[in-house]
C-alpha cells in the first residue's frame, strides 16, 4: 500500500542533519533522488566504468550493455516502438534544441508557420525563435482561457496549412494543467504543412514523472524529458523521435562515436540513434535514469497522480481561505499535476519565498523561466509550491498555517 511517509526513508536527504524539518515543495524545479538511483550510478563507476560502444574488451562490453539497456528502459517507459528512437541527452533542453536545430533548420522555410502555446517554458520558446529568425518563418502563439486551457477553438483558429511545427509542453511548469496533446497532435498532422501533416514536438519535463507517458497514443513525433525531475541524477536526459524522422534530420552535434566513416572532404555518419550522440556518453548517467525509472514503477504511477491530486486538493482549498492570496491557474486541483502557483497582495514572491525558507519549507520564486506567460497574466513573478510522491499531507497542512503568517511577517495588521 502507498506511503509517502514510508517512501521518504528511501530519500537520505531528508534524514540529514542540515536538512532536519525540511519541507521541500520545489520538486518541479528538480526532484529528490532515492539511495537506489545513488548506488546504480556509483556501482557503474565501481563495476563497469568503461567508455562504451568503442572497446572490444569484456569491461567495455558491459558498459555498452548498460548503455543500452538503459536506453530499452527509457524507450519501454515511453511506448516506443523500439529503442533506437531513444537519444540520450543531457536535459530536455539539450533535446529540445536538438530538435530545431535538425528538423528546425532543415524543414521550416520561409512563410511557415512554427506554433507554441503561451505557457512555455523558455527551452520550447527560444529555439522556434532561432529557427523562424534565420528560415523567415512567423512564430504563432496557441492562448489559453482564464482556467488554463487551451480550446478546440484556438486549436484550429493558431494550426493551418502554414503550420509546419507545432511544439507545445504536454504539462505546463507554472499552471500544472495538463493540455490536450492527442487532440492537438490529431489537428497538426491533418491539417498541417498543405494537408501532409505538421511534426508535433513535446516538452514531457513535467509531465514524465508524474503520468504513464505513451508517445504513439499521443501522436508525438518528439517528445523530451529530463532524468532530474524523475528522480535521476542531474546531466541525463531523453529525446524520444520516430526513427523514419531520425533517419531524415542531419546530426546535431559532429564528432566522435556519431560517424560512420571520415575522409579528408567528408563524412559519413552513424546510424540512429548514435548519429545523434557525438563524444564520449553518460553511461552512468543512463544507468542512474533505468534505475529511477524503475523505481517511479515500483511506487506506482497511478499512485503518484492519486498523491498529487491529493496533496493538490489540501493545498487549493487551504489557499482560498486566505485573504489577499490569489492562486494562478484552474480551480480544479485535478487540474494542477502537484503544482500550485499564487502571488500574495503586498508581498513579492521573492519575499514570499525567503520568509518560507526561515520556517524550512522550500517554494521556487520568480517567473519559472515563462516570461510570456508573465507577461500575459500580468505578472512580473509569482511563487510556486510544487508536490511529489514523497511529500505528506502533514508537510502541506504546515505550509498552509505558514502561508497565513506571511502578511503578518512582513508587517502588514489584518
Amino acid at each position: 500500500m502507498f506511503s509517502a511517509e514510508e517512501i521518504r526513508s528511501d530519500f537520505k536527504i531528508f534524514s540529514r542533519p542540515e536538512n532536519e524539518g525540511l519541507i521541500y515543495l520545489d520538486s518541479a524545479a528538480t526532484t529528490h533522488r532515492p539511495e537506489c538511483v545513488i548506488q546504480a550510478e556509483a556501482d557503474f563507476y565501481r563495476s563497469n566504468n568503461a567508455n562504451p560502444l568503442r572497446g572490444l574488451y569484456a569491461l567495455s562490453i558491459r558498459a555498452t550493455d548498460d548503455y543500452e539497456n538503459a536506453r530499452a528502459s527509457v524507450a519501454k517507459f515511453l511506448n516506443a516502438a523500439e529503442p533506437a528512437e531513444i537519444i540520450f541527452t543531457r536535459n530536455a533542453s539539450e533535446s529540445l534544441n536538438l530538435v530545431a536545430y535538425t528538423l528546425g533548420l532543415s524543414e521550416v522555410q520561409a512563410g511557415d508557420e512554427v506554433v507554441v502555446s503561451c505557457m512555455e517554458h523558455h527551452s520550447n520558446i527560444l529555439p522556434w525563435q532561432m529557427v523562424c529568425n534565420a528560415k523567415g518563418a512567423k512564430l504563432v502563439w496557441l492562448e489559453c482561457d482564464s482556467s488554463a486551457e487551451i480550446s478546440e477553438q484556438e486549436i484550429k483558429a493558431k494550426i493551418n496549412s502554414k503550420t509546419k511545427i507545432v511544439a507545445v509542453a504536454q504539462v505546463s511548469n507554472v499552471f500544472g494543467i495538463t493540455n490536450p496533446i492527442e487532440k492537438i497532435a490529431s489537428y497538426a498532422h491533418e491539417v498541417g504543412n498543405g494537408g501532409k501533416g505538421a511534426y508535433v514536438v513535446v516538452d514531457g519535463a513535467q509531465s514524465a514523472p508524474h503520468k504513464r507517458i505513451d508517445v504513439q497514443a499521443l501522436g508525438a513525433d518528439f517528445f523530451a524529458f529530463s532524468g532530474h525531475k524523475l528522480c535521476a541524477p542531474m546531466g541525463i536526459g531523453a529525446l524520444y523521435g520516430k526513427k523514419q524522422l531520425l533517419e531524415k534530420i542531419p546530426p546535431f552535434l559532429r564528432g566522435g562515436e556519431m560517424i560512420e566513416y571520415v575522409t579528408r572532404e567528408t563524412a559519413t555518419f552513424a546510424e540512429v540513434p548514435h548519429k545523434f550522440e557525438a563524444g564520449t556518453v553518460n553511461a552512468g548517467g543512463a544507468v542512474a535514469l533505468a534505475r529511477a525509472i524503475e523505481y517511479i514503477q515500483e511506487v506506482g504511477l497511478d499512485n503518484i497522480e492519486k498523491n498529487d491530486d491529493s496533496l493538490a486538493q489540501t493545498m487549493i482549498e487551504g489557499m482560498k481561505k486566505i485573504p489577499y492570496l490569489h492562486i494562478i491557474g484552474n480551480d480544479d486541483y485535478k487540474k494542477h499535476c502537484g503544482i500550485v502557483t499564487f502571488t500574495i497582495d503586498g508581498v513579492h514572491p521573492h519575499d514570499i519565498a525567503s520568509i518560507l525558507d526561515t520556517e524550512k519549507i522550500a517554494v521556487r520564486a520568480g517567473h519559472h523561466c515563462a516570461q510570456p506567460l508573465m507577461q500575459k497574466l500580468g505578472v512580473g513573478s509569482t511563487a510556486r509550491a510544487s508536490c511529489y510522491f514523497y511529500n505528506t499531507q502533514q508537510e502541506v497542512e504546515v505550509f498552509i498555517e505558514k502561508l497565513k503568517l506571511v502578511r503578518r511577517w512582513m508587517g502588514f495588521k489584518e
